[in-house]
């Protein structure tokens, strides 16, 4: 063996490039695990196509990675037996990184780390981001190739002679610097190893399992393997059951419920995916959790923030997508503008919608029974993804206040014949409260109306968007007007009082309003005839609702800052209100029974205002 030096300088126009590495990547430097790791299965994989095609004519043997520290030497070690290198290969893909210039580099990429090993191919200098030496010791496949030894201590300069080994494959020795001692700790690797090479394709080791034997824990001769190298999204559907899904997603997520049920994905063109996607069990919005589908590149795990590649109302589902066209250091930049990932993104939602829309056509008793569960999911979905909703208006389901659901045609027939107005317009009559809502519930079913349940966190959203795919289809609630205004079916009667007559009413029953901060009530008169309710007050449904919509939009601020609008609609044709009419001056306390009696079925009468209406109720008994 030869034992000529060879130093120089790894090909860079900076000299400050290992410092830029630990500052800009710092947020980041757990990543150069997963870089080196990942490395160490493109070498291996490398070697198993060789075999293959009969190039490499050698014995494979064991290809497992193994991982492995040395407390006392301050190293960590990735070993691999796989392709290993030449020098000539070393010198190719080691020692030549091409820069443009340091300002550039710094300038476009000091903020996103991962940009800048994706740009540059840096995943072997992310070592440096944890170490104050690294060594390469490496024997090509290749009979006719020295064994190599490269070593660099953090600055442009290299070190490079021929060494012994005798296996073939790479050893990556890190002399980890004072600041990263985390990565000498046994529990710190192994957690990294689990998050970020769970499902490599290459069998990676890490110490030796271990048994309790006379009381306490010992090692075994077996190697500690940490990963799945065949994980369920890899396998074909027709090969799994429901066990092996149930199984999988109790793997993923250990604290979770069982799923409502999930969707494997595998497609190979135009873009390669596969995965699997789960419908979690959801009790409230509460737990709604984003952010639970793991992003994995050719098995190796990227990130679990998925935004850009699955489309925002998916990404409350959980689960696993894998795509070798995703690359493993992603911006979000290059996620908007990648024809790739738009098309990923497509593809995700459409098997969605079909698998949705499968399972309401296969077995409709369950879609319904976990329909308070999937509702939120196919409501995101509509509001917020044109192509799904097209396709989903045809299984969303309607709730009514007597608990019977309705696809949307269904309902349409049901309602269409009662509680179209004058205009040629289907009324939707919904309640958000049956509890609180309940007279004004009661009032609509005695006209024959049916009442809808849109108690939803994104049912006011959700109804902006049917309306505008049903035609002349309205969503009023049940308690936005008086039972005659809801749906008209004609003209009102004609309100006959002159301007004084008006204004002297309005001031008589503005006065009995208690005092309310931020809240408007504007007073109105109709023709209800004797049976109608003296004094009705509600609440108008666009500023209603606008204001709600308001609390989760903030760009609806203005909204949010309006006062509380209320409408009191006064019954003409009622005896108590023809009574107060007639007399006004002693018909005070009538008045005000009258307001704090609609007040109080709205929840409105409060503090010092109910006590008062207690004592005079209590006092016109006696």
């Amino acid at each position: 063996m030869s034992n000529k030096k060879q130093t120089g300088h790894i090909g860079v126009t900076t000299e400050n490039i290992f410092p830029v590495i630990k500052k800009f990547l710092y947020s980041d430097h757990e990543i150069f695990l997963r870089e080196l790791v990942s490395n160490a299965v493109d070498a291996t994989q490398k070697l198993k196509t060789l075999a293959s095609v009969g190039e490499f004519k050698g014995e494979l043997g064991d290809l497992a990675i193994r991982i492995s520290i040395d407390e006392k030497k301050k190293t960590l070690t990735i070993s691999d037996r796989g392709i290993g290198l030449t020098a000539e290969e070393i010198e190719k893909y080691i020692n030549q990184i091409a820069f443009s210039s340091a300002n550039d580099f710094l300038d476009k990429y000091k903020d996103n780390a991962n940009s800048i090993i994706g740009h540059f191919g840096l995943g072997f200098y992310s070592a440096f981001m944890v170490s104050k030496k690294v060594e390469i010791i490496t024997k090509s496949c290749r009979d006719d190739a020295p064994a190599m030894k490269w070593e660099c201590d953090g600055s442009p300069e290299y070190i490079m002679t021929e060494a012994k080994k005798e296996d073939r494959g790479t050893d990556i020795i890190l002399h980890i610097d004072d600041e990263s001692k985390e990565f000498l700790e046994k529990y710190r690797i192994e957690n990294l190893l689990k998050k970020y090479c769970r499902f490599l394709p290459i069998p990676i080791a890490f110490g030796k399992k271990t048994e309790w034997k006379d009381g306490k824990s010992v090692e075994t001769d077996e190697d500690n393997v940490i990963n799945d190298t065949n994980p369920l999204w890899t396998r074909k559907p027709a090969e799994l059951t429901n066990e092996d899904y149930i199984k999988f997603y109790k793997d993923l997520y250990p604290f979770g419920e069982d799923p409502l049920f999930w969707i494997h994905l595998n497609v190979d063109y135009p873009f390669n995916l596969t995965g699997i996607l789960y419908f979690p069990k959801v009790k409230s919005g509460i737990d709604l959790q984003k952010n639970k589908i793991q992003l994995y590149c050719n098995q190796v795990y990227v990130t679990d923030s998925v935004e850009g590649i699955v489309p925002e109302f998916l990404t409350l589902l959980h689960g696993v997508i894998d795509s070798p066209d995703i690359p493993l250091n992603v911006s979000r930049s290059y996620l908007q503008s990648d024809s790739n990932v738009k098309k990923i993104s497509t593809y995700i939602t459409k098997k969605v919608a079909d698998r949705l829309d499968e399972i309401f056509k296969n077995d409709r008793p369950q879609f319904e029974e976990k329909w308070n569960s999937l509702k939120i999911f196919v409501e995101y979905g509509m509001i917020t993804d044109e192509k799904f909703c097209e396709r989903a208006l045809k299984f969303v389901l309607l709730e009514d206040v007597e608990k019977k659901i309705y696809t949307l045609d269904e309902y349409k027939m049901l309602v269409e014949a009662n509680q179209t107005d004058k205009d040629k317009s289907i009324i939707y009559l919904y309640t958000t409260n049956k509890e609180d809502q309940y007279a004004y519930i009661d009032e609509a079913k005695e006209k024959g109306y049916d009442v809808l349940v849109m108690d939803g966190q994104l049912d006011n959203h959700f109804m902006n968007t049917l309306e505008t795919k049903l035609e002349k289809t309205r969503f009023v609630r049940v308690d936005s007007d008086v039972i005659d205004n809801l749906i008209k079916k004609s003209e009102n009667k004609e309100v006959k009082l002159t301007e004084e007559e008006r204004n002297a009413l309005i001031e008589t029953f503005k006065s009995a309003i208690p005092p309310m901060g931020k809240t408007d009530f504007v007073v109105g008169f109709e023709h209800l005839g004797e049976k109608g309710n003296p004094v009705t007050i509600t609440q108008n449904e666009f500023m209603r609702r606008m204001k709600e919509m308001s609390e989760m939009q903030p760009g609806m601020n203005f909204y949010g800052d309006m006062p509380v609008s209320y409408t009191m609609t006064v019954n003409l044709d009622a005896p108590a209100v023809k009574k107060i009419e007639a007399d006004k001056e002693n018909t005070k306390d009538t008045v005000y029974q009258l307001v704090d009696l609609a007040l109080l079925s709205n929840g409105l009468l409060k503090g010092e205002a109910l006590s008062k209406f207690i004592k005079r109720s209590v006092e016109s008994l006696t």
